[in-house]
């Protein structure tokens, strides 16, 4: 006990220090990620974008991570090199690809001009995209290892939660602030401009959050140099790789993942134009009830999170979850269910889903992966999210541009295409029906190999 007493991450307000810094780094990065999804209507028609586009844009968070493999490339150096260089480089990595795409988006010179078959601002924006999702799903899977290392043992499910929770609150202020921001300002560019400003910042922050994080090796060091005991150092071998994809228990997990999240990231980037097109709600008040998704996690993460640490039960709360997510977008699905106030309800629904299944799926990993390998596992849950994050964007864009188009209505006197929003609905259905199914099996699984996913967190 008086080795514990002397490190770092002993210090309540030491650990709950490291964690607001880089979950306010998080929070920076989900602002840039969702700042697009309530700028559809206006990106129609002031740049003249249509929803294959938009579709196509969209999917390019995904790009790099997916096709050349940077997110599992980031895992490998994260067990490698450790937290800080990879947070150092993520961050910057995060600048770089939203200053690629604000210039894209408010720029001329670009006009008129083609690249591979589409408007070069399409591509050229999603190439901007494309480098900041390397950046921001590296700098997650780094934030992730850091929480286990400063909370292993402690509360950890509740540290995941609270740094998920702050995440969402960028979601929340792009989905509720980028129309009144893009209308003050003149300009659908200019919330990406605001967004660069918060990302400089927050890779500030996070250089911040280095310090810290060397004092804490340190105490580390002395507390095993006093107790003669080795201090196991961050290392990789490509054997690991081989142990990850063999575990059944982390495959279920990475396929709940990606059908869990293709049925809820890719719908808030359709949400506002959903209440426009379905539940007739103003363009510039659309985003405030997608907003309100966010802002619920932001309560319910860290109290889920907390039950888990406390009370286990990990794996069902993981199938509640996905039950709750089957339900909101089946009644999305029906056509004359139409009432803003059973939108309002609907989303404060998914909301609780969306918050009871990443508060257990996360921390559930290390019960599963060696901490030697979890920059990798990590690494290798969000390439599979990548795939879904890249697909199913452009494929409801592509659904709705080939199948739902009904008609056009005004924006500012613009004429803009209307859509129906059933089809598209009905395929997020099916991904969470898929997605109780892998639930199920990872239950079962616990049970054979005893991995502790419903038991508590918390050891005493």
């Amino acid at each position: 006990m008086e080795t514990i007493r002397r490190t770092l991450r002993d210090s309540k307000s030491a650990r709950w220090i490291a964690l607001a810094i880089v979950s306010f780094t998080m929070l920076c990065g989900y602002y840039l990620t969702d700042v697009m999804a309530p700028l559809k209507p206006l990106l129609e028609k002031e740049l003249l974008w249509n929803s294959a586009e938009y579709g196509f844009f969209t999917s390019a968070y995904g790009w790099f991570n997916v096709f050349l493999l940077m997110l599992i490339f980031g895992g490998i150096i994260l067990d490698r090199m450790g937290v800080r260089f990879t947070g150092k480089m993520a961050t910057i990595i995060m600048v770089i690809g939203t200053a690629v795409k604000y210039w894209a988006v408010s720029t001329h010179s670009l006009d008129g001009s083609v690249i591979l078959g589409m408007k070069a601002q399409v591509v050229i924006a999603g190439l901007g995209f494309a480098i900041f999702g390397v950046g921001v799903e590296v700098a997650g899977i780094t934030v992730s290892k850091i929480i286990v290392k400063w909370f292993k043992g402690k509360e950890m499910a509740l540290a995941m939660g609270l740094e998920m929770a702050t995440a969402r609150i960028g979601t929340t202020l792009a989905m509720v602030s980028s129309v009144p921001i893009a209308r003050a300002l003149n300009g659908v560019s200019k919330p990406i401009l605001v967004c660069l400003i918060m990302l400089c910042i927050g890779m500030i922050a996070f250089f911040l959050y280095a310090i810290m994080d060397k004092r804490l090796d340190q105490s580390l060091q002395l507390a095993a140099a006093e107790n003669s005991e080795p201090l196991s150092e961050e290392s990789f071998n490509v054997r690991d790789i081989v142990y990850i994809i063999t575990n059944k228990g982390w495959w279920f997990i990475a396929i709940l993942c990606v059908l869990f999240y293709s049925a809820v990231f890719p719908f808030l980037k359709y949400a506002t134009d959903l209440m426009v097109n379905k539940f007739n709600v103003r363009p510039d008040l659309a985003g405030i009830i997608p907003g309100m998704l966010p802002f619920g996690t932001m309560i319910l993460t860290p109290l889920f999170g907390n039950m888990y640490d406390r009370k286990g039960k990990g794996a069902s709360i993981m199938l509640l979850g996905a039950l709750l997510l089957i339900f909101v977008h089946a009644m999305f699905s029906i056509p004359f269910l139409s009432a803003t106030p059973l939108a309002i309800a609907l989303i404060i629904i998914l909301g609780i889903g969306f918050s009871l299944v990443p508060s257990a799926m996360w921390p559930s990993v290390p019960k599963i992966i060696p901490e030697k390998q979890l920059g990798t596992a990590y690494a290798m849950i969000f390439w599979v999210q990548n795939i879904g994050l890249m697909g199913v964007p452009a494929l409801i864009g592509w659904v709705l541009n080939k199948y739902c188009i009904t008609g056009t209505h005004l924006i500012d006197g613009v004429e803009v295409p209307s859509y129906n929003y059933t089809l598209p609905m009905i395929i997020f259905t099916c991904f969470g029906i898929i997605a109780f199914v892998f639930a199920l099996l990872l239950k079962a699984e616990d049970k054979r190999k005893g991995y502790g996913l419903e038991l508590p967190n918390i050891k005493k």
